[in-house]
C-alpha cells in the first residue's frame, strides 16, 4: 500500500521514496514523541501495513502442510522417531465407541491443580454423568508422589461413597495431561512435570502403578485402571460414541494438539497385539517448529512471546495458536503501534506495558463486537486503564485481535487439513474441545472455510464440538475396553 503524498509532523513526504512504516520509523527517530497525533486514516493505513505480517499467503501454508506431514511420517517411522519434532506417540488405543458401551464407569481428570473425577452410566443411545472437583493442595502439589496418588486415591473413594458404589467393583480411565510416553493402554511414563508439580519419585515411572498402588494401600475400594490417556483422546473419544465417523480429535484451549486414526501398518513403534487395522495416534504437534520448520513466518512478537516463556525454544506452533499466547501477541503488536504514536496518541498505560496483561478472552470478547459497535472493546480498553481510547483507537485494537485469531485458525486448519488428506478418508469428523474454539466467535467459521480450500477433492468434514471430552472420553476407553473383554462386538 503507498500513497501519493502525505503531511506529518515535519513535512510534506513523497510516497515514491518512503512506505508509510518508514515514514512513522523516521519521525521517531525525529523526536521520542510525536508532536502531535498521526492522522487517523494514515495510522489506521500504517496499522493494516504492519499486520500484514500475520497473514498467511495460501504459498506459505502449503508449505507449512508439506512440512507438517514429513514431520508426522518421521514421527511415525522406528527410525526416525528419536530425531522426530513431532513424536506421533502410540496410545495403544485400537477401537472407537460404537454405541453398544453398556454400564457404569469411572474417570479421573488430571491435568492441572484440580482435578475431577466422574461417574458416567452408559444405556442405549443416553448416558448419565455426575462429576466432582478436588483441589490439589500446594503441599502436595510439590511434596511426593505416593502423597499425591494417596489424596487421589482418598478422593476416589470418598466420590463412590457419595455416589452409593463404594462396593461396586467399577473399570476406571485415566486422563492424565502431562507429558508422558505412552508403552501400552495402562502404562504411561510422566516424561516430566509442569504446571507447578514437581512430586518427587514419578519422573520416568509408570503413574498407573502409581495410582494402583496408592488404592490398593487403602485396600476398601475395587478400581480397575482400563487405560491412560490425554486429553486430546478423551475429546475425540467422546465424540465418536455420538459420531462413528470422528477420527479426529482436537485441543485447542490454553495449548493446542491434536490425535487422529491411522492405519496400523504406518505406525512402525507399535508392539501391540496384532490383528486391528487402526491405531490412535497423539501427534503433539504443538512443537512443529521447534526445529525452525516455521520461522520462515514468524514475526517478532511470536520471538518476544517465546523468549519470555517458561519453555524458550518449544512448543513453538502452540505459541503461535493457542490461548496461553494469544493474548500477549495481540499485547506487544499494540504496543508497539502505541510506541509508533499510531494508537491511544501515543499514550498506552501502566497495565498495557505489563506482560501479560491482555488475556486472551479479550481477544474473543472484543471480536464479539457487531461491526461498528465497540461495546465491548471500549470495556476492555477501560480495564487496562486506556479510557481515553478514540473509536478509531478501537477500530485498530479490533484489527489487531483479528489478525492475530485469524492467523492461530488457518495454522489449526492447516494442520487439520494436513490430517485429512493424509487419512484419505471420504468423509471425517473432528471433534474439537478448548476455550479458544469455545468461545472465540468466528474461530469455527475461520476454520471450516481455511479447511475446505485445503482438502483435497472429494475429502469431506465436519467439525464437532466436544462435550467435556477429557472426562466423558476417558470413562468411554474404558468402556470400550470392558466390551472388548467381554467379547461385544
Amino acid at each position: 500500500m503507498r500513497i501519493s503524498a502525505v503531511s506529518l509532523p515535519g513535512g510534506i513526504y513523497d510516497s515514491t521514496l518512503w512506505t508509510p512504516t518508514l515514514l512513522v520509523h523516521h519521525l521517531l527517530s525525529r523526536s521520542s514523541r510525536p508532536t502531535r497525533r498521526i492522522d487517523m486514516r494514515q495510522a489506521r493505513d500504517i496499522i493494516r501495513e504492519e499486520c500484514e505480517v500475520f497473514h498467511l499467503t495460501d504459498k506459505q501454508i502449503r508449505e507449512i502442510m508439506s512440512r507438517l506431514h514429513n514431520d508426522l511420517l518421521k514421527g511415525l517411522g522406528k527410525d526416525s522417531h528419536a530425531t522426530s519434532i513431532v513424536k506421533c506417540w502410540i496410545t495403544y488405543i485400537q477401537d472407537l465407541p460404537n454405541g453398544k458401551e453398556r454400564g457404569k464407569f469411572l474417570a479421573l481428570d488430571l491435568g492441572g491443580t484440580n482435578f475431577r473425577v466422574l461417574i458416567i452410566n452408559l444405556g442405549e443411545n443416553h448416558f448419565d454423568m455426575q462429576s466432582k472437583i478436588y483441589a490439589i493442595p500446594n503441599h502436595i502439589m510439590t511434596g511426593t508422589g505416593v502423597a499425591l496418588f494417596d489424596h487421589i486415591a482418598e478422593c476416589l473413594a470418598n466420590f463412590m461413597k457419595e455416589h452409593n458404589v463404594y462396593e461396586e467393583r467399577l473399570a476406571l480411565g485415566f486422563t492424565f495431561s502431562f507429558p508422558l510416553k505412552q508403552l501400552g493402554l495402562t502404562k504411561g511414563i510422566l516424561q516430566r512435570w509442569t504446571k507447578g508439580f514437581s512430586c518427587s519419585g514419578v519422573v520416568g515411572e509408570d503413574v498407573v502403578q502409581g495410582l494402583k498402588d496408592a488404592i490398593a494401600r487403602r485396600g476398601d475400594v475395587q478400581i480397575d485402571i482400563c487405560a491412560i490417556l490425554n486429553d486430546t483422546t478423551g475429546t475425540l473419544m467422546s465424540c465418536a460414541w455420538k459420531n462413528h465417523n470422528c477420527k479426529i480429535g482436537l485441543i485447542v484451549g490454553t495449548g493446542s494438539n491434536a490425535c487422529y486414526v491411522e492405519k496400523t501398518e504406518n505406525c512402525e513403534l507399535f508392539d501391540g497385539e496384532p490383528g486391528k487395522s487402526e491405531l490412535l495416534i497423539n501427534t503433539e504437534w504443538g512443537a512443529f517448529g521447534d526445529d525452525g520448520s516455521l520461522d520462515f513466518v514468524r514475526t517478532e512478537f511470536d520471538r518476544e512471546v517465546d523468549v519470555n516463556s517458561i519453555n524458550p525454544g518449544k512448543q513453538i506452533q502452540e505459541k503461535m495458536i493457542s490461548g496461553m499466547y494469544m493474548g500477549e501477541l495481540v499485547r506487544l503488536a499494540l504496543v508497539k503501534f502505541t510506541r509508533m504514536g499510531l494508537l491511544f496518541g501515543g499514550q498506552g498505560s501502566e497495565l498495557l506495558f505489563e506482560r501479560g496483561s491482555f488475556y486472551t478472552k479479550y481477544v474473543s470478547e472484543i471480536e464479539s463486537d457487531k461491526l461498528g459497535d465497540y461495546t465491548s472493546c471500549m470495556e476492555v480498553l477501560e480495564e487496562l486503564g486506556l479510557s481515553h481510547a478514540s473509536e478509531a483507537d478501537m477500530a485498530g485494537v479490533r484489527h489487531v485481535c483479528e489478525s492475530v485469531s485469524r492467523r492461530a485458525a488457518h495454522l489449526v486448519s492447516a494442520g487439520i487439513a494436513t490430517l485429512l488428506n493424509k487419512m484419505a478418508e471420504p468423509r471425517v469428523t473432528v471433534g474439537i474441545d478448548g476455550s479458544v474454539y469455545r468461545f472465540h466467535p468466528h474461530f469455527h467459521t475461520l476454520m471450516c472455510e481455511k479447511i475446505s480450500h485445503l482438502v483435497s477433492p472429494g475429502i469431506h468434514f465436519d467439525l464437532m464440538l466436544s462435550e467435556d471430552g477429557s472426562g466423558r472420553g476417558a470413562a468411554l476407553v474404558a468402556a470400550v475396553a470392558c466390551r472388548q473383554s467381554l467379547g461385544v462386538a
